[in-house]
Order: structure tokens, then C-alpha cells, then sequence
């Protein structure tokens, strides 16, 4: 006797409950589909106090924002929140089997991972305890709140000097090459016409009671007053959800990112994609936005689905 197969629970299921996962659950609910919405409760940005340059948003803390979007998901009579860690993704027989770290197990129809990045910080200690706070990545997230004080750039890439000649419109800016990163003749030019300080001694220490910086301590002994530091972090995959399916990626200036189309789906028929972990370079915006096509494009895929069935 065969066994009869059910249907998928859900419509879809979503990894990843921050600025990306919502956005994408929330057009799914509005086009009143079954989904699941996963959450570790780990956010890429949960070391910031306050998320700047998000429209209409601006100065919430991360945890606020996302409070507000479950409160607005939870209106819809569709969407089933998961609190937990998804450890394993399978694709079986056309439907996506999501594996939680208390043994449930969710079946869907398609799968949006919204998994996001970690944030790898060069070998310095102090850095990692004043991460998101006088420790940076983004100029145009923070750089307004540490305005008119004495700035560094921490040379972790070749771009860093890229970055070192955005930051004097924030304040006056020292790039640290870390006897690593010499800018080449064309950046030291742009860094001398934005008056950029370029020193060559590596930083080897932060000085002051964290989170904040009074100065760097220079590996010959001298102490320069900084009071906020930038960083570009090699970036690395928060899950290994996409490696166990088998998307492909592609290499972003920080790391690999996960490749999509248009319509954010992967390289595996079924599995979408949004927010930082699809982002070469991500802001709270961005992943948001990403997040609103992933869904568009999950809810695109199964009305095609459901076309060829009756044909």
C-alpha cells in the first residue's frame, strides 16, 4: 500500500527574523499565504544601540524595530512565529524540510533564507567589546553620532582607504595602514585632498574605559587621540543552511555573499534569499528592500507552480 504524501504545512518557510526575514513574511502575509517565520534572536546588529538612516525608523534600536514588525506580522491570521535555531535544510521530493535545534521539523513549499552575516574583526583586543558602539563599520549608519571627533580607520582591506576618504565629512580622520594597507598613488592623492592623516605604525592596543576610545596606543610607544574607529570585518555565514542545500556564492570585497536573481531566489530551485547574506555591501535598508522582493518573488514562484499543475 502506498502512503500519501501531505501537502506542505506552509507556503513558506523564513529563516531569519530581523530587518530582511520580516520584510519578506510581510508581503507573503499580505498576500494571505501560510509561512513560518524562524528566529535565533541573533541579529547581525544586536551590538547597536540605535539603527540610523532607515527611513522613518531612524534612532530605534534594532531590538525596537523588530518588536514592531512582529507586532505588525502578528495581525495576519497566516503567519506562525518559531523561536529557535534552524541547524539543518533539506529539499526532498519538491518541498523544503527545516530542521530546529529541539527536533521539530517544518515542511514548506519554498524557503527564504534572511540568515544574515557574521562579523569577523581583526586580532586587536578591545575591538570586539566596543563593536557597534565607538567601533564601526558603516559611515553612513553611524558616523553622524561620532561627528566632529577625532577619527581612525583601521586597515583591514584593500578598500579601507576607500572608506578612510569618505570619513572627514564626519570628522577629521587618521588612516591607520596597519604596515599592511598602503594606499596606492591614486588613493594616497584623494586621502591628502580630504587632508586624511596617513600613519603607518600599526595600532596595537585602544585605550579608555569600553565602550568608549580616549586613544590608540601605536606600536612605538606613541598615543594618538581617537575617539571612534572604523573597520571593514571580513564577513562569513551566520548559517550553514545555504552550504547544506547547495547554493552557489560569490566573492564580495569582505567575503562570499549568496548569489540570486532578480527576484532573489538561489542557484537551488525553491530557495530565496535576502538581507545581508546576498548583500556585497549591506546596510538596514538594503536588507529590507531585499527582503520585500524575496518575498514578491517567493509568492511569483508559487502562482507559476500552481499554473503548471493544471496543465
Amino acid at each position: 500500500m502506498q502512503l500519501e504524501i501531505q501537502p506542505p504545512r506552509y507556503d513558506a518557510v523564513i529563516v531569519g527574523g530581523s530587518f530582511a526575514g520580516l520584510s519578506a513574511a510581510m508581503q507573503l502575509a499580505r498576500a494571505r499565504r501560510r509561512i513560518a517565520l524562524v528566529d535565533a534572536g541573533l541579529p547581525r546588529n544586536r551590538y547597536a544601540a540605535h539603527s540610523h538612516g532607515f527611513l522613518g525608523l531612524d534612532g530605534k534600536s534594532p531590538a525596537e524595530i523588530v518588536r514592531i514588525g512582529r507586532h505588525q506580522l502578528a495581525a495576519y491570521g497566516t503567519v506562525d512565529f518559531v523561536d529557535g535555531t534552524a541547524t539543518l535544510a533539506e529539499e526532498s521530493a519538491g518541498r523544503f524540510l527545516v530542521t530546529m535545534d529541539d527536533g521539530r521539523v517544518l515542511h514548506a513549499s519554498r524557503l527564504v533564507l534572511a540568515t544574515g552575516m557574521r562579523d569577523e574583526l581583526p586580532a586587536l583586543p578591545g575591538l570586539q567589546e566596543r563593536w557597534g558602539q565607538t567601533v564601526l563599520h558603516c559611515p553612513y549608519c553611524h558616523g553622524y553620532e561620532v561627528a566632529d571627533r577625532p577619527l581612525g580607520v583601521l586597515a583591514a582591506h584593500p578598500l579601507s582607504a576607500h572608506q578612510a576618504a569618505l570619513l572627514p565629512d564626519w570628522g577629521p580622520t587618521t588612516y591607520f595602514t596597519q604596515g599592511e594597507f598602503e594606499p596606492d598613488a591614486e588613493q594616497a592623492a584623494l586621502l591628502a585632498a580630504r587632508g586624511v592623516r596617513i600613519e603607518r605604525t600599526p595600532v596595537v592596543g585602544l585605550l579608555g574605559q569600553a565602550p568608549h576610545i580616549d586613544a590608540v596606543q601605536l606600536a612605538d610607544g606613541r598615543r594618538l587621540l581617537i575617539n571612534a574607529i572604523f573597520v571593514a570585518a571580513r564577513v562569513h555565514m551566520a548559517s550553514p543552511l545555504a552550504m547544506q542545500l547547495g547554493c552557489a556564492f560569490d566573492e564580495g570585497p569582505m567575503g562570499p555573499y549568496l548569489r540570486v536573481d532578480d527576484f532573489k531566489q538561489t542557484t537551488v530551485p525553491g530557495v530565496f534569499a535576502a538581507g545581508d547574506a546576498t548583500l556585497p555591501m549591506a546596510n538596514a535598508t538594503l536588507a529590507s528592500a531585499s527582503g520585500v522582493m524575496a518575498g514578491g518573488g517567493v509568492h511569483n514562484s508559487l502562482v507559476r507552480a500552481a499554473l503548471r499543475s493544471l496543465g
